[in-house]
C-alpha cells in the first residue's frame, strides 16, 4: 500500500477521536451540566445531523479547491473547536462548540476516502479505503479510551485537550508528509448529481443506513450500558473500550479482505453477527465476566459497519467518487443520528438494558433490505 493510505488514516484518527470521544464520558458531562443522558447525547447526535445534512451541499461547492489544503482547513477548526470546548461553562454553549467543525467533517472524509480508493486498482481499492478506515478503528483504540481514562483521573475537560492534540498531530502529519493531491478536471454539479438517479444507489444507501443506525443505537450508550447495567466504573469502562477497539482493528482488516471478494456476503455476515452479539449482550450484560468476552467479539463485527457500509454505498456509483463519499458521509451521521436518537427514546421510555432492542429491529430493517438489493434488479 502507498504511504498515502496511512497519512489519510492519520487524519482520519484526528476526526474519529474527536467525533466519536464523547462517547466514553457522557455520563461525566450529563452530571457536570446536571443534566440527562438523553440531552449529553445530542452532543454526539446533532453533530452526526449537521454533517449528515451539510454533506454533498459542502463537497459540490469545494470540489475544485486544492484536497491538501482543505483538508489542513478542516483539521485546524477541529482542534480550535476542542480547544473551545475546554472552556464551556454551559451545555448549550459546548454543544455549540462541538458543532462547529461538523459542517466541515464530510470535506475531510470525502477527499480521503476517494483518494485511497483512486489510488489502487479497483480489485484492490476497497483494502485501500479500509486502511484510511483503519484511521478511525485506531481512534477506537487509543483516541476513545484515552478521553475516557482523561475525564475519569481528572475532568471531562482533559478529554477535549487531548482530542486538540491529536488534531493537531494529525495536521502536522498531513502539512509535512502528504504530497499534493492532484485535483482532478472539474465536474459539472449536474455530471456528478445524476448519480442520484441509479435505483441502485439508494436501495444501497438504506442498507448503509440501517446497518449504521443499528450499530450506534446501542453503541453510542456503550459507557453508560457497562456503568448501568454491568456495573463497572470509568476506569474498567476505558479498558472495555480499549479492548473493543483493539479486537476492532483486526475486524476492520478482515472485513476488507472480504469486501474484496464480495461485498454482499460480507453485509450479510456482517447483519446475522452483530444480531447474535446484541442477543448475548441483552441476556449476559449483567455479569463481568461474560462481557469480557462480549465486548471483544463486539468490538471485532461492529468496527468493520462503517467499511462495509461505505464499500456498499460507492460501489453503486464509482464514477463520481468524491460525490457519492460525500453522500456516504450523510448516510453514515444521519444513521448515528438516527440510531443514537432511538437508543436514547429505548432508555428513557424502557431502561438501559433494553437499548439492545433499538439495535435489533434495526438489524432485521436491514436484513429485509439485504434480501432486496440481493435479488432485486436495480441497474
Amino acid at each position: 500500500m502507498k504511504r498515502i493510505h496511512y497519512l489519510l488514516a492519520l487524519g482520519t484518527f484526528g476526526i474519529g477521536t474527536t467525533e466519536f470521544g464523547v462517547i466514553g464520558i457522557l455520563p461525566q458531562i450529563a452530571s457536570a451540566f446536571a443534566t440527562t443522558i438523553e440531552k449529553a447525547g445530542q452532543l454526539l447526535s446533532l453533530f452526526a445531523l449537521i454533517v449528515a445534512i451539510s454533506g454533498p451541499f459542502i463537497m459540490l461547492l469545494m470540489s475544485s479547491l486544492n484536497k491538501k489544503k482543505l483538508m489542513l482547513f478542516v483539521l485546524a477548526i477541529f482542534a480550535f473547536s476542542n480547544v473551545f470546548s475546554v472552556f464551556a461553562t454551559s451545555f448549550n454553549m459546548l454543544l455549540v462548540a462541538r458543532l462547529l467543525p461538523a459542517f466541515l467533517h464530510p470535506v475531510f472524509w470525502s477527499i480521503a476516502l476517494s483518494t485511497a480508493a483512486n489510488n489502487l486498482a479497483n480489485e484492490q481499492s476497497s483494502k485501500g479505503v479500509a486502511i484510511v478506515f483503519g484511521g478511525f478503528t485506531v481512534s477506537s483504540v487509543i483516541g476513545i479510551p484515552l478521553a475516557t481514562l482523561m475525564a475519569s483521573l481528572f475532568n471531562w475537560q482533559s478529554s477535549f485537550v487531548l482530542c486538540a492534540i491529536i488534531n493537531t498531530i494529525s495536521f502536522l502529519g498531513i502539512l509535512f508528509f502528504l504530497p499534493s493531491i492532484k485535483t482532478p478536471e472539474k465536474q459539472t454539479i449536474s455530471s456528478q448529481t445524476k448519480i442520484l438517479k441509479k435505483p441502485v444507489l439508494w436501495i444501497s444507501f438504506f442498507l448503509s443506513f440501517l446497518i449504521i443506525a443499528a450499530m450506534f443505537s446501542t453503541y453510542s450508550f456503550m459507557a453508560v450500558f457497562l456503568n448501568t447495567v454491568t456495573k463497572m466504573n470509568g476506569i474498567q469502562i476505558s479498558w472495555m473500550l480499549l479492548i473493543f477497539g483493539l479486537t476492532g482493528v483486526a475486524g476492520n482488516w478482515l472485513a476488507g479482505f472480504m469486501l474484496s471478494k464480495s461485498i454482499l456476503n460480507t453485509a450479510f455476515v456482517f447483519i446475522i453477527a452483530l444480531t447474535i452479539i446484541h442477543l448475548l449482550l441483552y441476556f449476559y450484560g449483567l455479569y463481568y465476566i461474560p462481557m469480557l468476552l462480549l465486548i471483544s467479539i463486539w468490538g471485532f463485527v461492529h468496527t468493520a459497519g462503517f467499511l462495509i457500509g461505505n464499500v456498499n454505498l460507492t460501489s453503486s456509483a464509482s464514477e463520481s467518487p468524491e460525490f457519492v463519499n460525500s453522500i456516504f458521509t450523510t448516510c453514515g451521521n444521519a444513521a448515528v443520528t438516527c440510531g443514537t436518537v432511538l437508543g436514547g427514546y429505548f432508555i428513557s421510555s424502557f431502561s438501559v438494558q433494553n437499548v439492545i432492542w433499538s439495535s435489533i429491529g434495526l438489524l432485521v430493517l436491514a436484513f429485509a433490505v439485504w434480501i432486496i438489493k440481493r435479488f432485486g434488479n436495480f441497474e
